[in-house]
């Protein structure tokens, strides 16, 4: 997040579109109640009528992938009524002249017919956000979850820089991660492309400022991604995989190719802390140590660095995941020996600069928001203030594009994804507590009342769900929650497993899979 949560509460304006807030970081979304309650104008922009959207003062429930085209048609307006703001366009951006080309040909009507939201309320939408003092944009995997997952980032950043809603407090751009600590991982360098603190590994200063940290030889080659471990690994070219903590079983794409994937595999390794359908495969599995069973650091949504504390011994076999680390490294001949988690945050600090002044001891408390550069610093509540990071703001020129899967006459439907409110990503934690379990033991099939009709069904029936890579017996759950034509299902569930269906084709240049939609086709199951 460019800002922080509880700046969310004086905003004047805030977008929330492809976040599911009040479900997936209810946290989050009290301040945005909070700001309502205060007289912010709250703008949902969601395929699915989520519950947010109870409470927004406008909705707008665009078609699924036509995200670029409605933010590019709040900027037509923007443009066209003079609200932009040219002083912070001329003071701070460049592409602006390239950006307004492509953005001149969103007219309100044209987006419309792409959207299916009317001319009238982007036209509202437009005017509350670009006209508050402060306007900030929430968003999530709604966003990121599509083969346009880039494109529509910067879209989102381009509404920001147009109004100026960026660099002061309450505005921003603010994505809210999918885990609790996926800022942190990428913090640290679990990306292919960057060592900790995002610094490119095909720059020859990085390697060597690291080569040296670690007293290693180290590529300046970047590495794979996830689609292209599992394409390794059907390829014969990936031999071995270490995974920690995730199961791509239940949460990559075409499932049926994943597990054909990974039996591959020479070698699997999983550690976790439950036995997973993904560790099921595995050649060996390394138990893992929960969150209060182990000392470290967590980094969350709005990049606050907090401290996690032992709280219990780790159960049976179970080992602090940097002790397992650091035996298998030296086991593979680079030794490693440090002594505790406060060992491994001092060289963090030393070789991170967002890192530089914090250390376990500046920690207590409520922890600090990087970049925190020195030890006198006392973090930074917001991004860009002043200045950006890059020096001018990029503007892009965005063309909208189409989901990479259009549905036809044997596969009608649009089908979606994502998350409820009683469990967690797959499942690995939340299924197993009794309580949460019961609460909802099992997935279901959002259907259109109009498409029941058509197939026959009520709510509890079971239909039979196939896309061009698998098929699913699932029950139905009839609600106006979706629109006619589309269809939604939560993730979590291995048995009725959404993942069996979803389109592996990824975004160009994130490489992440379109979870958002696919095509399929349903019967009502005998």
């Amino acid at each position: 997040m460019t800002n922080s949560i509880v700046e969310l509460e004086n905003a004047d304006c805030i977008l929330v579109i492809g976040s599911n807030t009040t479900s997936s970081h209810p946290l989050v979304a009290t301040r945005i109640f909070r700001a309502k309650a205060r007289g912010a104008k709250i703008v949902v922009a969601d395929p699915r009528f989520v519950q947010l959207a109870n409470k927004a003062d406008l909705y707008m429930r665009h078609k699924l992938g036509t995200d670029v085209a409605l933010i590019n048609g709040m900027m037509n307006v923007i443009l066209s009524n003079g609200w932009h703001k040219q002083d912070f366009v001329d003071e701070r951006t460049e592409g602006f002249e390239e950006f307004r080309k492509v953005v001149e040909q969103y007219t309100p009507e044209r987006v419309s017919e792409i959207t299916g939201v009317s001319a009238e309320d982007i036209r509202t939408a437009a005017d509350w956000y670009a006209n508050a003092k402060a306007g900030s944009i929430v968003y999530c995997m709604g966003i990121t979850q599509h083969t346009t997952g880039v494109d529509n980032v910067k879209t989102l950043a381009n509404l920001s820089m147009l109004t100026g809603h960026i660099g002061r407090e309450s505005t921003g751009v603010n994505p809210l991660r999918g885990q609790n600590n996926v800022q942190g991982a990428c913090d640290m360098g679990g990306l292919p492309n960057v060592y900790p603190g995002y610094q490119p590994v095909n720059v020859a200063a990085n390697k060597e400022k690291f080569e040296k940290a670690w007293n290693a030889k180290l590529s300046d080659k970047v590495g794979l991604t996830i689609p292209g471990v599992l394409e390794g690994l059907s390829a014969g070219s990936v031999k071995a995989v270490v995974i920690v903590g995730e199961n791509p079983m239940v949460s990559d794409p075409d499932v049926h190719h994943v597990e054909k994937a990974l039996k591959n595999a020479e070698l699997l390794v999983v550690q976790d802390i439950f036995l997973t359908p993904t560790a099921e495969l595995a050649h060996v599995v390394l138990p893992g140590a929960s969150f209060a069973e182990k000392d470290g650091t967590f980094s969350n949504t709005e990049r606050r660095v907090q401290r996690v504390r032992k709280a219990v011994e780790p159960v049976g076999d179970a080992r602090e995941d940097w002790k397992i680390f650091q035996d298998l490294s030296t086991r593979f001949g680079y030794k490693m020996e440090y002594g505790s988690p406060a060992e491994i945050m001092a060289e963090i600090s030393s070789v991170t600069p967002s890192y530089g002044g914090i250390s376990f001891e500046r920690l207590e408390g409520d922890g600090l928001l990087w970049p925190c550069p020195s030890a006198e610093h006392p973090g930074t509540k917001f991004l860009h203030q002043g200045k950006f990071s890059r020096g001018r703001g990029l503007f892009h020129a965005i063309e909208y594009k189409p989901p990479a899967e259009q549905i036809d006459a044997e596969y009608p439907f649009w089908l979606s994804t994502g998350r409820i409110h009683v469990h967690y990503h797959t499942g690995t934690m939340t299924r197993n507590s009794p309580t949460l379990h019961k609460e909802m033991p099992e997935g279901f099939l959002e259907v259109n009342p109009v498409d029941a009709r058509a197939l026959g069904v009520k709510s509890g029936d079971a239909v039979r769900v196939a896309s061009r890579r698998g098929e699913v017996v699932i029950k139905v759950d009839i609600t106006a929650r979706v629109t006619q034509g589309t269809v939604f299902m939560p993730f979590h569930f291995v048995e009725t497993c959404a993942n069996l269906l979803t389109n592996p084709a990824n975004d160009p240049i994130a490489k992440i899979p379109e979870y958002k939609v696919c095509a399929v086709q349903l019967e009502k199951a005998l």
